[in-house]
């Protein structure tokens, strides 16, 4: 059975003149299949969103903020997996969620449904967690940084399109690295003051990942948003200045 994004692809290229055997050659769908589908006037579901990234030219994928924010909990906390029988091509994106933050789950789901809208949502409890996912053909062409083996065992490179979305919406790649292995909290450090053992306190945002590459990519979402950060440890990513803090909350804050 051909996907209506098969479908769609055959009658975009039909409408620009191809001929039966030359659209055969390019989508390797059979002449009398085709044939069929240009007689009966086939035209996709009002319901059914195509895959931005498989069309005749292909698109950015919209809302572009929202993809950002799933991209971001992706490199964190996500992995692509395939369901059932591989000979289908069916994939799971999974994002693991912490049920501390019931509010966190709610807009990783709210993300999910926006970039692919056809697509059902579920959740499933895991121990001291929650797995918010949603099944696809097509997120490894949403999400190609799918591999085998762990992210920070492999190079992690964003596609152009994608670096496109993320110039764009930095705030929202950030709030998704953020909110999936970074955190806001207040540090508290001992000093003397005229013999006299004073705490500071001021709050913080920590990124920390096991992957270089994704630490790159937070780190120039950062320059992007003229948010100033250090690396605290190798692993870490460290805003801690008072100005820096303030612009980061202006896009991502505390969890809840």
């Amino acid at each position: 059975m051909h996907t209506d994004t098969v479908r769609e692809r055959v009658r975009r290229l039909l409408a620009t003149g191809e001929t039966i055997s030359a659209v055969s050659r390019l989508t390797g769908v059979p002449h009398s299949t085709i044939r069929g589908w240009r007689d009966s006037q086939w035209r996709p579901s009002a319901k059914t969103t195509l895959c931005p990234r498989c069309e005749t030219v292909p698109r950015l994928p919209e809302p572009q903020s929202a993809y950002a924010y799933l991209l971001g909990l992706y490199l964190g906390d996500g992995c692509i997996s395939v369901i059932g029988d591989p000979a289908k091509q069916v994939w799971s994106l999974r994002i693991m969620c912490a049920d501390s933050w019931p509010g966190l789950q709610d807009e990783c789901a709210k993300a999910l449904l926006a970039v692919r809208p056809d697509n059902k949502v579920r959740r499933l409890p895991r121990q001291g967690c929650t797995e918010i996912n949603s099944f696809s053909k097509h997120w490894p062409h949403l999400f190609p940084q799918h591999g085998p083996g762990k992210k920070q065992d492999r190079p992690i490179r964003l596609e152009e399109w994608q670096q496109q979305i993320v110039d764009a919406n930095p705030g929202s790649l950030v709030r998704g690295l953020m909110h999936s292995d970074g955190c806001r909290l207040v540090n508290r450090v001992k000093g003397k003051s005229a013999n006299e053992t004073r705490y500071y306190e001021y709050p913080r945002y920590l990124f920390v990942n096991e992957s270089r590459d994704i630490l790159e990519l937070c780190g120039k979402a950062l320059d992007l948003l003229d948010v100033k950060w250090l690396y605290s440890k190798p692993n870490t990513i460290s805003i801690a200045r008072r100005e820096a803090v303030a612009r980061l909350d202006e896009f991502v804050g505390p969890k809840y």
